[in-house]
């Protein structure tokens, strides 16, 4: 569960008063939430939890060197998303581990075997269903170009709202607006063509 705007101050201030002690408590809060951002941009367990582990590092050595103001300021979960997001491109593009875009079919080669969360659904056949259509539709993230994956992934799966978004990725509001209405588009379309597949092929 997300942290509230008064829990992150609090734990902003606790930063300050001690850092080694409470930055433990940043990774409690955030670990999980950042590893599956991570899984999502890669498609990868093991680049998710270097990408995680590399993230909380920069992220602590960052807080060492902060003035006591900078902390106080910080919107801790867009900062950290923002880190994580830096380290995740960095890595996909230097080792070229997802291409520009790649079929669907592809995608799921590589892609996490169990989905991160399924919604909750009476029943063994909607919950596999359910489990189906988030496996399908994680795949399908991962056919889309890094550039419009993270913004559809941080917007529409981890909720950040279009003025987070602006400020994380240093751009107009309106660039980011085009941005996400693109990478949905560009997802509809690969969902669309899988399915025209699927029924071609029944």
């Amino acid at each position: 569960m997300p942290m509230s705007h008064v829990d992150e101050q609090t734990l902003l201030q606790d930063l300050l008063t001690d850092p080694d002690r409470f930055f433990e408590q940043v990774v409690l809060y955030y670990e999980q939430r950042l590893f599956t951002f991570a899984l999502r941009l890669s498609g990868s367990y093991e680049e998710a939890q270097e990408i995680t582990q590399d993230a909380f590092v920069r992220a602590y050595q960052a807080l060492t060197t902060y003035s006591t103001e900078q902390v106080r300021n910080l919107a801790l979960r867009s900062w950290l998303y923002q880190i994580v997001l830096n380290v995740a491109r960095n890595r996909l593009r230097k080792r070229q581990r997802l291409p520009f875009c790649i079929s669907l079919e592809e995608a799921g080669s590589d892609s996490a075997e169990e989905p991160a969360s399924a919604p909750v659904e009476e029943g063994p056949e909607a919950r596999a269903e359910a489990r189906e259509r988030l496996l399908l539709l994680e795949r399908a993230l991962l056919t889309l170009p890094l550039i419009y994956r993270e913004v559809v992934i941080l917007r529409h799966i981890e909720g950040l709202s279009y003025p987070e978004l602006a400020r994380l990725l240093n751009q107009p509001v309106g660039t980011v607006k085009a941005r996400v209405h693109r990478g949905l588009a560009q997802l509809r379309q690969v969902l669309v063509d899988h399915h025209a597949r699927e029924v071609l092929y029944d």
